[in-house]
């Protein structure tokens, strides 16, 4: 059996190594690193896969949050409403930008926000939203939206763990991140559609808007040395570039490849008390960022060591909500605020996931889980 890893980029690459290669030197004969037409020709091909109007590439998934913030021209103090169960992100780069976090608890089944808590936190000063679509599963767009058009909110998707999820709009398939006013993805190299370092994206459909963040994050440019607005420095560099493009081509085989571990996953675990596997809801598809299961009495830390011993690895994602991180308790929240999130964060363990698990990897996974809670 080959060694289990928790995301196997190495295997990944060898599969594609010649496509990559390629891509790569092509971009290095350019000569061509910063600003390249790649980096066009990257965009207009992930916005023909998103069929959204506007594909903004820039450094990396927290520069796509805040150069989204920046082009709804906020002002200090405006609230800007997050779920606490996620990366620190979305809390960042609000608070950076002198807006107030507003925190938000989550659904305990799909782990993304509770739209049925939104409006009980709604105030005048409640500007934007932005639902995180974690672990590969889209939030109940469909509610969030409806809040937001009730009472003239801006939504941003956080959509970095759920590149080619579909959102099932009145029976229309929508992706992850073209639902709402703005979406926001990361191309870090561990995501479902990965570069070989950092990177990211702002998608939108409106034109103006886009053509603000385009803007925004080129120094707030348009025409070169003459500056219309303050913006920032956060560009996809072109090797990267090229490397997102042929990912691209193979990103629905990756996800299928996903499903299909997820589905083995969920067939060993299925009827095994103590074992609560990933919820999947009727309105999203789910790509499977994360494979994370539930332990009912509280023994997941035990778990995670047991499967140490057994040469499995796994992640803990999140284990401290961020209303109670110390960067953040100027907020003046509490424990026990948000008890969904509080009691996720000490029960959720995420177990091997990538794209080129085998059933035999899956199989020692699941059955060493098995025989823990078993014990």
């Amino acid at each position: 059996m080959r060694k289990i890893r928790m995301v196997d980029l190495n295997t990944q690459y060898l599969n594609i190594k010649n496509e990559i290669d390629t891509a790569i030197q092509d971009v290095i004969d350019s000569a061509y690193f910063v600003k390249s037409p790649v980096i066009k020709e990257f965009e207009e091909e992930l916005a023909r896969y998103l069929n959204a109007s506007n594909v903004i590439a820039c450094g990396n998934g927290t520069d796509a949050l805040q150069i989204s913030l920046m082009a709804l021209d906020l002002k200090p103090g405006d609230e800007v409403i997050t779920p606490v169960f996620t990366f620190i992100s979305t809390v960042e780069v609000i608070s950076l930008l002198g807006y107030k976090p507003v925190a938000a608890d989550v659904d305990p089944d799909t782990f993304n926000i509770n739209p049925d808590t939104l409006e009980s936190i709604i105030t005048d000063n409640t500007k934007a939203i932005i639902p995180v679509h974690l672990f590969g599963q889209c939030a109940d767009m469909q509610k969030i939206m409806d809040i937001a058009n009730k009472y003239n909110i801006s939504i941003i998707e956080d959509a970095a763990q759920a590149m080619g999820s579909e959102f099932y709009k009145n029976n229309k398939p929508l992706k992850a991140g073209t639902i709402g006013h703005i979406g926001c993805t990361s191309f870090f190299p561990s995501k479902n559609l990965a570069c070989f370092g950092d990177g990211g994206a702002v998608i939108t459909g409106n034109n103006e808007l886009g053509e603000r963040i385009r803007t925004i994050a080129n120094h707030g440019m348009k025409v070169r040395y003459h500056y219309d607005m303050v913006g920032v420095n956060s560009r996809l560099d072109a090797i990267q570039a090229a490397i997102l493009r042929v990912k691209l081509k193979h990103l629905d085989k990756y996800n299928s490849a996903r499903q299909k571990a997820a589905d083995l996953y969920d067939n060993a675990f299925r009827n095994i008390p103590g074992i609560i596997i990933p919820f999947r809801a009727a309105y999203s598809s789910h790509v499977f960022h994360q494979y994370t299961i539930r332990l009912k009495n509280n023994s997941r830390d035990a778990l995670k060591d047991y499967l140490q011993s057994k040469n499995i690895p796994s992640m803990i994602y999140y284990p401290v909500p961020l209303h109670l991180q110390k960067a953040f308790a100027f907020l003046g929240y509490k424990k026990g605020d948000f008890p969904f999130a509080e009691q996720l964060s000490k029960t959720v363990l995420s177990l091997p996931m990538h794209t080129e698990m085998d059933e035999e990897q899956i199989e020692y996974i699941a059955s060493s889980v098995i025989e823990f809670v078993n014990k």
